[in-house]
């Protein structure tokens, strides 16, 4: 199979050919890849792609997988309207 036709990341449909190019264009990190591409960002936050990731950043630069450090996660917000928390206070009166 090629590697334009595997999909890394199914969240932000990335395929293993994006992730090759960006290596060989001297990103080496997992954020480097995730502020390019969106890798990690989706709804699985990385749990399905992220090892797959760090795997390929490992073969591409010759590194123990240890060595590649995993991604930073940072749990996803939304914006709360200051009029539904000034009601929730209301009803704990």
């Amino acid at each position: 199979m090629k590697a334009k036709d595997i999909i890394i990341c199914r969240c932000e449909d990335i395929t293993l050919q994006q992730i090759h190019d960006l290596l060989d264009q001297g990103y080496s990190t997992f954020e480097d890849l995730k502020r390019l591409l969106r890798v990690g960002m989706g709804p699985c936050q990385a749990n399905t792609c992220g090892h797959l990731i760090q795997r390929e950043i490992s073969k591409h630069f010759n590194k123990n997988i240890e060595e590649v450090p995993i991604h930073k996660v940072r749990p996803m917000t939304t914006g709360v309207l200051l009029k539904m928390i000034a009601e929730d206070q209301k009803d704990e009166k």
